[in-house]
């Protein structure tokens, strides 16, 4: 249709399907990507990097979760969770898994709400 906005042909002219981004692969080198996972930049090599995963890298310079990655990036979740395993397997990205509570913590804010 040639009545739409203007605005909305220029968005379809930029659009890039999810598959063509991670080279047609859907899971993770890495499963154990959470979405509260920590991803920090580490290393530096002198290889160049696509669009989207440099613009991770530069989000990394400090310690970023998985979800504002994608969110960053305007990616699906499952499009940043391949990107990041990519650039870890590379050496580019480390991840850290924020530390589980112990169940009698959980325990102990579980009642806690209920007394509210």
């Amino acid at each position: 249709m040639s009545g739409g906005h203007p605005e909305e042909g220029a968005e379809d002219a930029t659009f890039v399907r999810p598959f063509i981004i991670t080279g047609g692969r859907s899971e993770p080198a890495q499963a154990d990507l959470r979405l509260e996972t920590l991803v920090v930049a580490v290393g530096v090599s002198g290889e160049p990097l696509a669009l989207e995963r440099r613009q991770i890298v530069a989000l990394c310079e400090r310690p970023t979760t998985v979800a504002e990655i994608a969110d960053a990036v305007g990616v699906p979740l499952g499009v940043a969770k391949v990107l990041i395993s990519d650039l870890v397997v590379a050496g580019r990205l480390a991840c850290q898994q924020p530390a589980e509570l112990p169940l009698h913590t959980l325990e102990r804010i579980r009642d806690h709400v209920r007394a509210l």
